[in-house]
């Protein structure tokens, strides 16, 4: 007797999708990002259907299904035309550059990362929108390419070393100036006092002196 198909067995995949290079670029949250934008693209009980194995984008579509499974592979093959060009977001330049949230907020501060633009969304089950910068690929491409963190990285050492070399110069300063200021007579002494000489009857001498 033919054994019956059991019923948790995944339906035969309608199609799948390889996710170039480019697109990637090498990262996995870069994938598992773009599979996040082409399913914001279908129909919102058919977002499931389609996942996401290493850089393959697969598409199921479980009997019965109220979505044919042609139509829907083909929003998603029109939703990966030119894909190479969508902006990278934070969290994907991050892992692609492997750097950290702080580094990415200061190189872009200072224009060494370049902005694409902004992007807002609104935060699932909150009414709050966040703002962020996304990044063109290319440019990512490119750090990448030149391996241009790591002289990013060094240049920042330099920085840090030369900042501590000035703070502690400037401390050493402060130190001598109060070290000086300690030293100057009180500001009711005068020079006079100052300069007169501490002979044993001086006193008495001057009385002399001055009674002649």
């Amino acid at each position: 007797m033919p054994s019956q198909p059991s019923k948790n067995a995944a339906p035969e995949p309608v199609a799948e999708w390889t996710l170039p290079g480019a697109a990637t670029l090498g990262s996995s949250v870069r994938a598992k990002g773009i599979l996040l934008e082409i399913r914001s693209r279908l129909p919102f009980a058919a977002r499931k259907s389609l996942e996401i194995r290493g850089a393959v984008l697969v598409l199921h579509m479980p009997e019965p299904s109220p979505f044919d499974g042609g139509a829907v592979a083909a929003i998603v093959s029109s939703a990966l035309m030119g894909i190479e060009t969508l902006p990278i977001i934070p969290r994907e330049i991050e892992d692609i550059l492997t750097i950290s949230t702080t580094e990415r907020h200061r190189w872009l501060k200072d224009g060494r990362l370049q902005s694409a633009g902004t992007r807002t969304v609104k935060l699932r089950g909150r009414a709050r929108k966040i703002t962020f910068h996304v990044f063109d690929p290319r440019h990512v491409e490119d750090l990448l390419d030149r391996d241009q963190v790591a002289a990013w990285r060094e240049d920042d050492k330099a920085q840090a070393a030369e900042n501590r070399r000035r703070a502690a110069g400037k401390a050493a300063l402060k130190r001598v100036q109060k070290t000086a200021g300690d030293a100057e007579p009180d500001a009711g002494g005068g020079e006079e006092e100052v300069s007169r000489p501490t002979l044993t009857g001086w006193d008495a001498f001057a009385r002399d002196l001055l009674w002649r």
